[in-house]
């Protein structure tokens, strides 16, 4: 997304999207997470497995929220509207996924992204500490092509016992077999 005409509004966006997950006024380093999010904000999410493309809107649909919360509508209407149907980052993908969750199960979006961040390897890369770059493309890059484990251990969604390849099955299924499995 860094790549889009509407930079300004990307950066705006990217403000409000860290805001979703962690507090933007923080100042310690320890505390933040401007680099690490700023990457996935930045890595597009892909789909190949079919309805994957559900989990991509549902990313994107922060879009207008962020529009209509922000009253951002002057610089979206000076922005090209194609803004609205660029790719969906990983950012988008792991915050809607968070409030998907947190609406199946106990806990609140805010607590299922950092869950999906640890079981990614992601959540000790605050602002504090050198972040790997070519490392986290790798991690990333290994879930979107589905490169983990057949049990979904390095994935969203690492099983302790399936019946099901999970580099095959749909996020939405992936996530409701990790939440009844956690149940």
């Amino acid at each position: 997304m860094s790549e889009s005409p509407a930079q300004p509004l990307d950066e705006a966006y990217f403000i409000w999207l860290y805001g979703q997950v962690a507090d933007p006024n923080t100042e310690d380093p320890s505390l933040t997470y401007w680099g690490i999010l700023r990457l996935l904000f930045t890595k597009e999410f892909l789909w190949f497995v079919p309805h994957d493309d559900n989990r991509r809107e549902d990313g994107k649909a922060l879009r207008p929220e962020f529009i209509e919360q922000t009253g951002s509508y002057q610089a979206y209407e000076a922005a090209e509207r194609e803004w609205m149907t660029i790719g969906c980052s990983m950012l988008e993908l792991m915050i809607a996924m968070g409030r998907k969750i947190a609406f199946d199960a106990e806990g609140t979006e805010h607590y299922w992204f950092w869950h999906l961040m640890e079981n990614l390897d992601l959540k000790k890369y605050n602002d504090d500490r050198p972040i790997p770059v070519k490392k986290v493309d790798d991690i990333l890059d290994r879930v979107i092509h589905r490169k983990y484990k057949a049990n979904g251990e390095g994935g969203f969604f690492p099983l302790k016992e399936t019946n099901n390849d999970q580099r095959d099955v749909e996020l939405w299924y992936q996530m409701s077999e990790y939440v009844l499995e956690r149940s």
